[in-house]
Parts: C-alpha cells; sequence; structure tokens
C-alpha cells in the first residue's frame, strides 16, 4: 500500500426504493490487505489513525458499514465507533482465521451489528448465516440460482440482503427482481428518485434568481428585488440569517442585510435548496441528492486550492459541482440549461464533455464518489494535487456540507407566517 495514495470514500447504501439506509466506508489498498501479516498491519495502522482523528467527520448519525480485518479487529477498533452507527464487514479473510470471528461474536455481544462481504451458497458460509445481521451479495460474481438461493435463506432467518456492485440498470433490475433489501454500487448511488421541474421552470422565480446570483458580476440590487417579490423565500432567507448558525449581534430586518450577511456563496446553496422545496416536502431521496451537489461543488471547490493550471476560478469550481446535477432537478437537456446561466465557457466543456483540465478536476471529483482508486490518482497527478491530501479535503467537505446542511434544513422545514415583502425593502 503506497505511503501516499491511502484514500478513504464514503458510499451510499440505498433499499429499493431509493432511501439511503447507510453509507460503506470503502479504503484504499483494501483487496492488498490480505497478502500478509506486514501489509494486513500497515493497512490496520492507517485505517486506524484516520479514525481516531476524524471519526466525527466520518460518522454523521446514519449506519456505518465498515470491512475489518483481523489485525483491526484485534486492535479493537470498531470500538472507535457507537455500536449504533456501526456495522462490522467481514469476509473470507476473517471467516477462514482461527481467532477472529472470536472477536466478531465478541462485539456482536456488545451490540454491534455484523456484516458478511460477498456471501456464497457454499457450507462454509451457510453455517455462519445466524451470525450475521446482512448479507451481501456481489451480483457481478454471482449467478441467478445462487442469488434466488441465498435471498431466500438469508430472508427465512431474517437476515437482510445487499445486493454490491450495481453498476448498471439490468444490474438494479435483477436486484429487484432477486427481492434484496437494499443495494450498493456506481449505478445505485447516482439513482437519484427526484421529480425534476418542467421546462418552464427555466423561466420562473426560482430560476431568475439562480441566474442572477451566478452571474460573474452578480447586481445585488436585482438579487435583493426577486428576493423580496417572494414572501416564502423573505421570510426563509431572514430566518436563516438570524439563526445561531450565523450567530448575529443585532438581528437582519431587512433582504438587503440578509444578503450581506450571509453572501453569495451561501446564498446559492440556499437557493438550490429552496428550488427543490417548491417540488413538495423533501423526501430522504431528495435530501441526499441536494446534499451530493453541495458535496460536489464543496469538494470542487476545495481541490482547487491545489490543483494546477486550472483556468477557473474558485467560484467557478464550486458552481461546477453544484450545476452537475441541474438535469435532475429541470425537465431539460443540460445544454440548454447551461446556455442560460452565466457560467465560464471550461465549466460548460467540462460538465457536458469531460474535456480539459477543468474536466480533468470534475472528473476527479466523480471518480472519488465511485472510489475508482486507479482513475483517482491519474487525475490527481495529471493537475498536480496531492494525493495524500485527498481524503483529508474530502471529509472535511463532508463535515462542512453536514453542518451547512442541518442549517439549512431547519429553516426549510418550518411554515412561514404571513409576510408583506414590501416592509421588508425598506
Amino acid at each position: 500500500m503506497s505511503s501516499k495514495n491511502k484514500y478513504i470514500v464514503r458510499q451510499p447504501i440505498k433499499d429499493m426504493q431509493g432511501n439511503i439506509i447507510g453509507n460503506e466506508i470503502v479504503y484504499h489498498g483494501e483487496s492488498q490487505t490480505y497478502g500478509g501479516e506486514e501489509n494486513d498491519f500497515a493497512a490496520a495502522d492507517t485505517i486506524y489513525s484516520f479514525l481516531t482523528q476524524n471519526t466525527d467527520k466520518v460518522l454523521s448519525g446514519s449506519l456505518n458499514f465498515m470491512t475489518f480485518t483481523t489485525t483491526l479487529l484485534m486492535k479493537k477498533t470498531p470500538r472507535l465507533f457507537n455500536k449504533g452507527e456501526l456495522v462490522i464487514q467481514v469476509d473470507d479473510s476473517v471467516i477462514v482465521h482461527p481467532l477472529a470471528m472470536r472477536f466478531v461474536e465478541q462485539f456482536a455481544k456488545e451490540g454491534y451489528q455484523v456484516a458478511v462481504n460477498e456471501f456464497q451458497f457454499s457450507p462454509r458460509y451457510l453455517s455462519l448465516v445466524d451470525r450475521f445481521d446482512y448479507i451481501k451479495i456481489n451480483f457481478q460474481n454471482t449467478t441467478d440460482n445462487s442469488i434466488r438461493n441465498i435471498v431466500e435463506v438469508a430472508h427465512s432467518m431474517n437476515k437482510k440482503c445487499i445486493a454490491t456492485m450495481v453498476d448498471s440498470e439490468a444490474l438494479y433490475q435483477k436486484a429487484a427482481e432477486a427481492g434484496v433489501d437494499a443495494m450498493e454500487g456506481p449505478w445505485a448511488a447516482e439513482k437519484l428518485n427526484t421529480v425534476p421541474h418542467s421546462g418552464g421552470y427555466l423561466q420562473s422565480n426560482f430560476f431568475r434568481l439562480m441566474v442572477a446570483v451566478t452571474a460573474d458580476e452578480p447586481n445585488v440590487e436585482q438579487i435583493e428585488q426577486i428576493i423580496a417579490m417572494d414572501a416564502t423565500l423573505t421570510y426563509s432567507l431572514l430566518r436563516l440569517v438570524n439563526s445561531a448558525y450565523f450567530a448575529l449581534r443585532n438581528r437582519a430586518s431587512s433582504v438587503q442585510q440578509a444578503i450581506m450577511v450571509m453572501g453569495l456563496g451561501q446564498l446559492r446553496q440556499w437557493i438550490y435548496l429552496m428550488s427543490m422545496e417548491q417540488s413538495g416536502e423533501l423526501d430522504q431521496g431528495q435530501e441526499e441528492f441536494l446534499k451530493l451537489s453541495f458535496l460536489r461543488a464543496t469538494f470542487c471547490s476545495e481541490l482547487l486550492r491545489f490543483a494546477k493550471d486550472v483556468p477557473i476560478s474558485r467560484s467557478d469550481a464550486y458552481l461546477m459541482g453544484m450545476f452537475s446535477t441541474l438535469d435532475y432537478l429541470i425537465a431539460a437537456p443540460l445544454e440548454e440549461i447551461l446556455n442560460q446561466v452565466p457560467i465560464s465557457e471550461e465549466v460548460k466543456v467540462a460538465l457536458l464533455s469531460g474535456e480539459g483540465r477543468c474536466g480533468a478536476l470534475y472528473h476527479l471529483v466523480r471518480s472519488y464518489e465511485r472510489a475508482d482508486w486507479k482513475e483517482i490518482t491519474r487525475l490527481a497527478e495529471e493537475l498536480s494535487i496531492p494525493t495524500e491530501q485527498l481524503t483529508t479535503v474530502y471529509f472535511k467537505c463532508v463535515n462542512e456540507v453536514n453542518s451547512i446542511w442541518s442549517q439549512l434544513m431547519e429553516v426549510a422545514t418550518d411554515a412561514p407566517p404571513p409576510v408583506n415583502p414590501e416592509t421588508l425593502l425598506e
């Protein structure tokens, strides 16, 4: 395991309705940690060190699935996690180890849940079914007959089945037909259960506001007028800037004051959230979709601090990540949407074709989401981004997005009282 290329990524695990039930924590070199004792201890030290320093960032109140080697189990690494927020995953290297399963059984007695990776329809695995809470099945390496048999046995014992390596619509349909309880993989992660706005949304008040705040030289007076024309927008904006998140000494009492407090960067995030609110109450799938937009935006912007010769500003990089999901929000081709938004040509090219240095930065962010280790390293080196910085920057962005999101949702869930927008222009 290279001393430089140590990556840790969160990947969503979704139920068959698209709701996230937890996140798998995947770390680079995982498949190489079982080849020998020396490699195993080196990998364990890498993960243990990171988790010791970053557990509060890795955990965000959801269930976390993580593979533990024998060495990690012996170091009692699971106890870094709250037992209600961790599923201990094991694979064949632990199952065949003479002592490892004893550690697993002890953690299970303490209240931790346990999952088995790449379950096989064989006597060795079937004899241990009662030890596991989750059965994970690799849908790319398991025959249809074995999948059906595994799901049937697991469900008969009240165990939940998770399809892994779901990277296409065909495999999703296969998982659904097999009756699994959840799925994960590149295609599953990007399956977004959102109801897009009609093409007419391009002329709506929210889209006008989005265009106004993303202009090269935003007109604050124009932004103020658009917000003040809408009572819901006005109320929500004032409530947010007067919340504990901004900790103002004196309350902001006008749209103009609120914009000055928030700044255009956070205003863009808030607008994006409120635009989705117009489709109705946010469900969990929509929440995760919007958080993905924020995370891509923040990650793109932060990585630009390290990247060399990328001809855009950090603001442009932020918009590149944020606008990467616009075609899921609006029922129109992404090219048509981007033509109506004043962003740089380099960002448009990156989002539409993936070309250029901007395209490489965007592709790096997407590759990190998919835990595509080879591409992550190649693109980071191409952009002169130190690979040892990637995981730290990624989880810094995750933590920032979670913090901002909690504040935005507190505001968004409150119904606004009657407001006279004209009085707020004074």
